[in-house]
């Protein structure tokens, strides 16, 4: 059994402490260290790396947003789930863009919680399509949408192949793997080797930022969603 190693970084003692209860409670999952703010995560992380950090985005001295930046840019290998009470598109697009691999919010039920740090472990995203969807939709109003698609960018799509391009497609409508096994007629290994090649080909790291990948290349508009 691979143990995880998980911090947790939040400025309310009760909620962090019956955070700790139940992640301390699963035989696969143990926490490493509590911190208050963002700054004393990332020292707890120079002392004890963990492998998943949940962080909490409103603290004092660092907030979550600029401590999951930090963090993911030292290390590289560790993955954060933002954690908060507000469902705001622009704390998931502030979370994701400084590159956490989740967001999840702080009334999510104990098996929930549970459930996104082991999908998160194994290299997924959590969030659901519904917030996935809410994100693109907000991005297809801004001016950035209208910018050509960057050579790097053009580069990545010409190298996959036309399953893989359908499955980045379904990615960006928000599909979870089951959808797109029964939608496509193929089997779960076979849809998650495509994610994987996916994901390494897009240089995304998660479904969530492959995601942002489909619509910023146009292979996903705003209607598409309606459809999802």
């Amino acid at each position: 059994m691979t143990m995880h190693r998980v911090g947790l970084a939040d400025d309310q003692p009760l909620f962090l402490h019956g955070i700790r209860a139940v992640i301390d409670s699963q035989p696969d999952l143990e926490v490493c260290w509590l911190a208050a703010n963002g700054s004393d995560a990332l020292d707890a992380m120079n002392s004890e790396p963990a492998d998943i950090v949940l962080m909490d985005i409103q603290m004092p001295v660092l907030d979550g947003i600029a401590a999951t930046r930090q963090l993911t840019q030292r290390f590289p290998g560790a993955r954060v789930i933002i954690l908060t009470t507000f469902d705001d598109e622009d704390y998931v697009m502030g979370g994701l863009g400084a590159g956490a691999s989740g967001f999840l919010l702080k009334d999510a039920e104990p098996d929930t919680l549970l459930e996104a740090i082991r999908t998160v472990a194994a290299g997924d995203a959590v969030i659901s399509p519904r917030a996935t969807n809410r994100i693109v939709a907000k991005l297809s109003s801004t001016p950035e949408q209208t910018v050509p698609v960057s050579p790097a960018d053009r580069l990545a799509l010409d190298e996959l192949t036309e399953r893989e391009t359908e499955v980045l497609v379904a990615v960006g409508r928000g599909w979870t793997n089951t959808e797109i096994a029964e939608r496509m007629f193929i089997s779960m290994p076979t849809v998650k080797t495509h994610v994987g090649r996916v994901l390494a080909k897009t240089n995304s790291r998660d479904r969530v930022h492959a995601a942002l990948f489909a619509y910023r290349t146009g292979l996903v508009e705003r209607s598409d969603l309606l459809d999802s």
